[in-house]
């Protein structure tokens, strides 16, 4: 986990979260809720023209790998809905 200044976890915003999804799915639409209000348990929906003909499962390791490596390091817990548009 990544520490910051003061030894606390540093947890990931919404906006961060939601421009790495853009940044990879530039078409998509994001909308994230913070479910806990910690900073560390959100839930994603993303809708996306890429998600047209593939599976649940390819649709979120899309998401997943947007993230580029911070799923279980800075952020701790994501719920991911997938739409096709």
């Amino acid at each position: 986990m990544v520490k910051g200044v003061y030894g606390k976890l540093m947890a990931m915003n919404l906006k961060e979260i939601e421009s790495l999804i853009k940044e990879a799915l530039p078409d998509a639409i994001v909308e994230i809720q913070d479910l806990a209000g910690d900073g560390n348990h959100y839930s994603a929906t993303v809708t996306s023209s890429k998600f047209s003909g593939i599976s649940k499962i390819e649709q979120h390791k899309i998401v997943y790998n947007s993230l580029k490596g911070k799923m279980g390091n800075e952020l701790h817990a994501l719920a991911i809905k997938t739409k096709d548009n």
